[in-house]
């Protein structure tokens, strides 16, 4: 006994100066009475050659070099910055799979129990099929007992072996030859280790769920002369074992599920079990040199390249699947997977343990349910904090180069030079001309195709009737129409950018009624007047492109965009509630008696009341005679009702099928079609419902033949007229100077909220390109007397949402991911060559009731709202601060400064909707948003300026938390282990190499680490810091 003391104590002094721990009583399930010999492998872990094949002696003696004084986040980070010399070590995904030894009737197999992608799922106890996707949590001693496994037991990297059968051998010969297994059993392991493997999916096509049973109750049940297996003959061997050819021929994968699995990936099988000849634990991890698929080893085809074994006495079951559950969460965790494929020794893979110990968080026991599973997080933190080294010396970042640097990138910076932005545009736009095409092969730009058309469509036809009041009908529906192609056309074949749909305004309306009569006062040719106001705001939109005036784009902040697409949006919202109710109006529920009734042919013996049950719609079918003043015109008592469940039916289908693609039915390819084309199935399924009950509801109403509303004049307007003097065409620059204010604003604003970063656009901005060709286009329609289209903010708003791009979710549970905007301008193009074809499609849209296009109102100006930090704000003023979301603005400014910043927004919001509403103010409503800006510039006075970065910043909230979280949390953590560290009997000074004083006994079996929640930097705190807070 005095003998295997010295071994004993050498062991526990190695665990003392790794761990931090002093003594370990109970870390591992290992008889530590026992000698452990530590010449298992070589220095380098190398595994051994196959003997069979004259490999050399793989007997050598391994030499622990651990980094005393390095900190487990560096030693990996050193790790993962290594070259890598050859293709053997690059990683690849990884598909993790644990499988336990169990008896299923009188058979011992090894039965699929768990697997990995990203989370685990589970074999759900007593049924046949797989738990929910979850986040793994485990119990933080079984990582300590994986901990010593690795330490302690087999590790053999870059194995050669390219089946089980010869993996299972050169297993089992290096642990006797280390002398961790007795010779008289090794043909008992190896054909554990050879047994068949039953997955999950084999199970599912029984008719009977399987009965699984421990190998402590298989042992008390059977006769004491029967062992768990007589012999490895070679009967039994082509029978039941894994990796033979006859298995590889035989087993089937998964195909199903191998969807899920990435290109590339390679398989991590965990093999648990416990058998009644061995009394003592025996592991073994191993990387092949080369992946190789292995038979039925794993549930799909891919090659497995790291298996991990552990074999132990009866009565170790549930321990050991806790082990395995740890070993398969830390293959899945994206630093340790690297190390694995990178390690060239054991410390390689006790660093990576390690730091993944740093990295984990622990819950209390008694303040959670163990068994409660997590749900797969929305988006995943990034782990490139774990693999950067520590920036300690980090330059101070100069705002203004950095608000330049970010200005040029956007081309909002001015060049120096005449036509500079302009020119910085076309280089800038030209090289991604041509994949705006190929990038437009998706039903999703089909979807958004025919959405926007209807979306657009109706907005130009009830403009142009409008515009045909105020404008004495020189401009109407058929010249809105012919503007809306000639424009779209121009605009989506050579602008910067072609996310911006082009639509006619209220400000322009309004500027367009008061030149009208300004011309009727004065007694000239409107549309004479018209052409020379819109060659000079031509000409002055010319001047602000050669000048970089777009570059003034940089003041419009949040604050004033988000004031702007709220206002909108509301329009949107209220003018939509507003044309139900004007139907209701018109055709009021009770409308008095209805004067026509049916009555029965000249010469027929029927009586009045027989046919009087007939109504107006069918008593021409009986053959009856409509009697009565009103018989003219059909019955309109049910014509409001009906439109309001037109108009909520297109909404609420309209959202509710866009959020399909998050629902619970049907495959994802299926849910996203749904979602893609859910306004057009909305539009589809109302009409049909409107056309079946045939209430006689408005319908769209689009011109029969392309031809000028207005019979005197022609598709081109003459540039002089004897009834305007010579000096008209002078004066008419002060209107145009009023135009061009409201067209840059429109037209900017737009521009800047299709722009935002949180859209993530990759090919760049073209605001001076945008401008430019608008003056071009408006030179063509005051030539054909059109009217001007400037950039609508809801349409592009509602444009670019219906084109994001989301990440497939090939991992169970992953949550899709933001990934852009599918940039494009085939989209553009189609919906006004669309509508410039519309005439031709009279008879099928004059079928689509007018409601139905409300619906689609209201669901634009209500998804418009969504997020947008205003209307968030607004909100949180009606919530409880413990219902109110995790905003980042929310965590960083107190919340009656955000309350503060809000009601001065609402209070320029409502002015605006004022000055717009009055239609003798509303032609300042462009004048209003630079005021804005001014208002925006005064707010310095009342907030800090990191208040207003804040609140008034339009870097997207995930790397704003980011950012802050990067920021903050070192001073987080090292204050949280220097405030406690006194109380579990550690020092606030950081601990020599030596460890700390006290014991670990076990205490970690009752916290659970919550595995991938923390990606806190370990660089700069001590392993045994947080060791020290989980002692008793």
């Amino acid at each position: 006994m005095n003998a295997r003391m010295p071994q004993q104590t050498q062991t526990q002094a190695q665990l003392k100066h790794i761990l931090g721990h002093g003594r370990l009583s109970k870390v591992i399930t290992m008889d530590c009475s026992r000698p452990w010999n530590m010449n298992s492998s070589s220095g380098d872990d190398e595994a051994p050659k196959d003997p069979r094949t004259g490999g050399e002696d793989f007997t050598q003696q391994f030499t622990e070099n651990d980094f005393e004084a390095t900190p487990p986040a560096q030693r990996v980070q050193f790790i993962l910055g290594e070259d890598v010399d050859d293709g053997s070590h690059v990683s690849h995904p990884l598909f993790s799979e644990m499988g336990m030894l169990v008896k299923e009737g009188d058979e011992i197999e090894w039965k699929e129990t768990a697997r990995w992608i990203k989370f685990e799922e589970d074999v759900e106890e007593g049924g046949n099929r797989w738990s929910k996707p979850h986040v793994a949590t485990l119990s933080l001693h079984s990582l300590f007992e994986l901990r010593g496994l690795l330490l302690n037991g087999s590790v053999m990297l870059d194995m050669e072996a390219s089946n089980l059968e010869l993996v299972a051998d050169l297993v089992c010969d290096q642990m006797v030859n280390s002398g961790t297994l007795p010779a008289d059993v090794k043909d008992k392991v190896k054909d554990a280790l050879l047994r068949r493997h039953r997955h999950q999916h084999e199970y599912a096509k029984k008719s009977r769920l399987p009965i699984i049973r421990s190998l402590a109750d298989m042992r008390n049940q059977s006769s004491s002369k029967k062992d768990m297996v007589k012999s490895p003959s070679s009967q039994s061997m082509a029978r039941q074992t894994s990796g033979t050819e006859l298995a590889e021929q035989q087993h089937k994968g998964n195909t199903n599920f191998m969807r899920k699995i990435p290109p590339g990936a390679e398989a991590s099988n965990i093999l648990v079990g416990e058998v009644d000849f061995l009394e003592r634990t025996l592991s073994c991890f191993i990387r092949l040199s080369q992946a190789a698929v292995m038979g039925d080893l794993t549930e799909v085809p891919v090659p497995t390249r790291f298996i991990f074994i552990l074999l132990g006495p009866p009565g170790s079951q549930s321990n050991f699947h806790e082990i395995g559950r740890a070993m398969a969460t830390l293959m899945s965790d994206e630093i340790f997977h690297e190390v694995a494929y990178r390690a060239r020794k054991r410390d390689h893979l006790l660093a990576g343990v390690d730091e993944f110990l740093d990295a984990v968080t622990v819950l209390p026991p008694g303040e959670w349910d163990p068994t409660i599973r997590i749900e797969p997080p929305a988006a995943i933190p990034s782990q490139e904090v774990r693999k950067r080294p520590p920036e300690l010396l980090k330059e101070e970042i100069d705002e203004e180069e950095e608000e330049q640097r970010l200005r040029e990138e956007s081309g909002l910076s001015r060049s120096g030079r005449l036509f500079g932005g302009l020119i910085n545009d076309i280089k800038r736009k030209a090289p991604w001309y041509w994949s705006d095409y190929r990038e437009a092969l998706s039903m999703q730009c089909v979807a958004s195709w025919i959405f926007l058309y209807f979306a657009c469509l109706s907005p130009i036809i009830t403009f142009g009737g409008l515009l045909s009041e105020a404008t004495g009908k020189n401009m109407a529906a058929m010249e809105s129409l012919v503007s809306g192609f000639v424009c779209g056309m121009g605009y989506g074949f050579f602008s910067g950018q072609p996310l911006t749909i082009l639509g006619s305004t209220g400000p322009v309306l309004v500027f367009e009624s008061i030149v009208y009569e300004f011309s009727m006062a004065q007694g000239w040719d409107y549309m004479t007047f018209r052409f020379w106001i819109g060659m000079w705001v031509a000409v002055i939109c010319v001047t602000l492109v050669a000048i970089d005036a777009s570059a003034l784009v940089c003041y419009i902040t949040r604050f004033t965009e988000e004031n702007f697409a709220t206002l909108i949006a509301v329009i949107f919202v209220y003018k939509a509630i507003e044309n139900v109710v004007v139907i209701g109006k018109t055709f009021p529920v009770n409308q008095g008696i209805y004067d026509c009734i049916c009555t029965p042919p000249l010469q027929s013996n029927a009586s009045v009341l027989e046919f009087a049950k007939y109504k107006w719609d069918s008593c021409e079918f009986y053959n009856g005679t409509l009697t009565g003043l009103d018989c003219g015109k059909p019955p309109t008592e049910n014509v409001f009702l009906m439109s309001v469940v037109l108009c909520s039916g297109t909404f609420i289908f309209s959202t509710v099928l866009k959020e399909f693609k998050n629902a619970l039915f049907f495959p994802s390819i299926v849910r996203q079609y749904i979602s893609d084309f859910s306004v057009l199935i909305a539009i589809f399924s109302m009409t049909f419902f409107d056309y079946s009950l045939g209430v006689p509801t408005q319908k769209l109403e689009v011109p029969h033949e392309l031809k000028p509303t207005l019979s005197t004049r022609g598709w081109l307007i003459p540039p002089f007229s004897e009834r305007n003097p010579w000096w008209s065409q002078l004066i008419a620059v002060f209107p145009a100077m009023l135009g061009t204010i409201l067209i840059f604003m429109d037209q900017q604003i737009t521009a800047v909220i299709v722009n935002r970063k949180e859209n993530k656009l990759r090919k760049g901005c073209g605001y001076h390109l945008d401008l430019f060709i608008l003056s071009g286009l408006i030179v063509i329609c005051s030539v054909m007397g059109l009217p001007w289209f400037v950039a609508a903010t809801v349409l592009s708003i509602n444009h670019v949402n219906s084109l994001k791009l989301e990440s497939e979710c090939s991992a169970p549970g992953e949550k899709p991911q933001f990934l852009g905007v599918r940039e494009q301008r085939v989209t553009h193009i189609l919906i006004f060559l669309t509508i410039g074809v519309s005439v031709l499609l009279t008879p099928l849209l004059g079928y689509i009731p007018m409601p139905v296009l409300f619906g689609v109102f209201l669901y634009m100006g209500v998804a418009s709202l969504k997020g947008l930090q205003f209307f968030d704000r607004i909100l949180i003023m009606f919530m409880p601060a413990k219902y109110q979301p995790d905003y980042m603005f929310l965590r960083q400014v107190p919340i009656k400064r955000v309350h503060l910043f809000t009601l001065i927004q609402l209070a320029c919001l409502i002015i605006l909707w004022l000055i717009k509403s009055f239609s003798q103010t509303s032609i300042l409503f462009p004048l209003m948003l630079v005021v804005m800006i001014g208002i925006r510039k005064s707010l310095d006075f009342v907030f800090t300026r990191r208040e207003l970065k804040i609140l008034d910043d339009i870097m997207p909230e995930m790397t704003k938390r980011a950012a802050a979280d990067d920021l903050h949390q070192l001073d987080a953590e090292v204050g949280f282990c220097q405030k406690y560290l006194p109380f579990f009997g550690g020092r606030n000074k950081r601990e020599p190499k030596g460890g700390l004083d006290g014991g670990f006994d076990g205490a970690g079996n009752n916290a659970v680490a919550l595995i991938k929640c923390n990606t806190s930097n370990a660089n700069e705190k001590e392993f045994e810091a947080q060791s020290s807070l989980l002692k008793n």
